[in-house]
């Protein structure tokens, strides 16, 4: 029972973790990296579809991404996909390819990319703790229902709290590298 509460735990927490890490990638840095793109979607004849799924996109050098297309009339709608999402980015279209320059950051940009990390790494934080207050939770029911012991109880709680640590401390090596990312000049 409680092995079932504290892998139900980790396995919340995981998720959290991915969550963060898809979050840290919507922030750019001033390197290229096609995983800015992993939210952009382009129509497709009528349905909305990931341009990695569109196209193939490559690290042209340190600051643009090459996008090359599988069919060419699709150039358009992965510009236009790209122009209307909220990455501030100007693609440019030869005709066969798009690409796509990332601009230098200034330091203002660097420090609100900063402040929309730490927010995110804060959220995931918080899920944390909420999973932990979750499980803990089940532990005093199954406390309750006299299905446990208090010493059995204590385990438990001690358990849940060293997860949460680890994970937190996951949260905040992550936070860090994309601080440190941001930061970089």
């Amino acid at each position: 029972m409680i092995e079932e509460i504290l892998l139900d735990a980790d396995d919340r927490m995981e998720k959290s973790l991915s969550s963060l890490d898809s979050a840290f990638n919507k922030i750019r840095t001033g390197r290229a990296h096609p995983s800015i793109l992993d939210n952009v979607f382009a129509d497709y004849y009528g349905s909305d579809t990931p341009i990695q799924q569109l196209s193939n996109v490559t690290v042209e050098d340190g600051r643009s991404l090459l996008i090359t297309p599988w069919e060419k009339n699709m150039l358009g709608a992965i510009e236009k996909a790209i122009m209307s999402s909220d990455l501030g980015l100007n693609p440019s279209n030869n005709g066969d390819v798009i690409r796509l320059p990332m601009p230098a950051l200034t330091e203002e940009t660097r420090k609100e990319y900063t402040k929309q990390a730490k927010h995110e790494a804060e959220n995931a934080r918080v899920a944390l703790r909420n999973i932990r207050r979750d499980a803990n939770q089940h532990v005093k029911d199954l406390l309750k229902e006299k299905e446990i012991s208090e010493d059995d109880e204590r385990k438990a709680e001690q358990d849940i709290q060293k997860l949460t640590d680890s994970y937190t401390a996951k949260v905040e090596e992550r936070y860090n590298v994309k601080e440190t990312d941001l930061l970089a000049i």
